[in-house]
Order: C-alpha cells, then structure tokens, then sequence
C-alpha cells in the first residue's frame, strides 16, 4: 500500500490550516498550526502572493493530502467523477468522502484517516459483515461499516472514538458505538463537507 511518508505536520503548515493528519495531537496546543503558523522551510516566514495556477494547484494539494491520496490515486477519483452526470467538484468530493478509510475516520474508529487506512488494510474493518482491505473500497447507502470485536477493545480505538464523540458524526451516517458499527444512512451531500474546499479551482486546474 503506497502511503505519504513526509513528515505530516509540515503538510499543514504548508496549507496554513489544519487538516488533522496526527489525530488527537491537532486538537491540543502541541499542533504545528498553534505554535508555527507559517509554511515550512527557510524562507516559510516570508509573504507570498501566489494567483492563477498557483492558486488552483494549492487548493488540489490540500484536498489531496487532506483525504491522504497520492497523486494518481487523486487524478484517477478526478477522472472517474467527471465521467459521471452532475457537477464534477461536487462528485469528486462525494466520492472521496465515500472512501471506506474516510468513513472508518468519520465514524470515530480511528484517530485519523491513515489511522483508519492501517486498520482496513490489516483486515480489522467489516462491511456488510465481510473483511474489505482496500481503504479506497466505495462504501455505499445501506450499508453497515464495523470493527473486528477484538480490534473494537484495542485502547487506540477506545480512545480514538471517545474522542470521535466530542468531534460529532455526519448527518449522513449513523453510530452504534456499543457495538462498534455504524450504517451509511444516504450518500454525503455538499454542504456535509464543512472543510474550507474550493472545488471549482482543482476543476479548472485539471481542465487545462
């Protein structure tokens, strides 16, 4: 499974905003964005406009780091969605929230989306009952997301959904965390993504 091996925190500070790739750490005063709010490097303290594609490329990276995608990963979703009927933007985000690992996340089962990625590809996650390894697997309405009961004791797991209660579960899905399962109630809409996404920009950006 290729994954991004850079230090994460430097990803934020890049972005300049949180895109809670270290879990609980980004909700406490230890996160790079509370103590370093500037870009990484030698030169991150210095002012820089960028406009045009530069503008659009940033918005790309953002959302691709954010959902933790590769860069073929990312374009292949951004082709599968404009193939589809509907508006691109909103299609690309509907399917990238619809990853199963952004749902194991979601949902509260791990701290974090590469979190969650680890434990679906070491086969602790269900759907529908069966064991599914592939974190990009597109989870439907309906169906019923679940954790392995021992894997549901783990301590990072405990703690990981406790935190999750106090983050909230989307509208779109549904939480039983007794038994460590929830159920995607409809398919995720626009306004469900609440992250600061302009998804027009990554459209005109693969458009040229």
């Amino acid at each position: 499974m290729a994954r991004q091996r850079d230090a994460v925190c430097r990803l934020c500070r890049r972005e300049g905003l949180k895109l809670f790739l270290k879990g609980n750490r980004c909700y406490t005063e230890k996160c790079a964005i509370e103590k370093r709010n500037f870009a990484p490097g030698q030169h991150g303290k210095r002012r820089t406009k960028i406009q045009g594609y530069g503008v659009q490329l940033r918005e790309k990276q953002k959302v691709k780091r954010l959902y933790g995608l590769l860069e073929g990963q990312f374009h292949r979703t951004f082709e599968e969605a404009s193939r589809r009927k509907g508006v691109t933007g909103e299609l690309l985000l509907i399917s990238l929230e619809r990853r199963l690992d952004n749902i194991v996340y979601r949902l509260g089962f791990a701290s974090s989306r590469a979190q969650a990625r680890q434990a679906i590809a070491h086969g602790h996650v269900l759907v529908g009952g069966r064991k599914v390894d592939i974190p990009s697997y597109q989870v439907k309405p309906g169906q019923v997301v679940s954790l392995k009961p021992k894997m549901a004791k783990n301590e990072a797991v405990v703690a990981a959904m406790a935190a999750g209660r106090g983050r909230g579960i989307p509208a779109w899905l549904s939480l039983e965390s007794d038994q460590a399962r929830g159920t995607i109630v409809a398919l995720p809409r626009r306004e469900d993504i609440t992250m600061p996404i302009q998804e027009q920009l990554i459209v005109e950006l693969y458009s040229k």
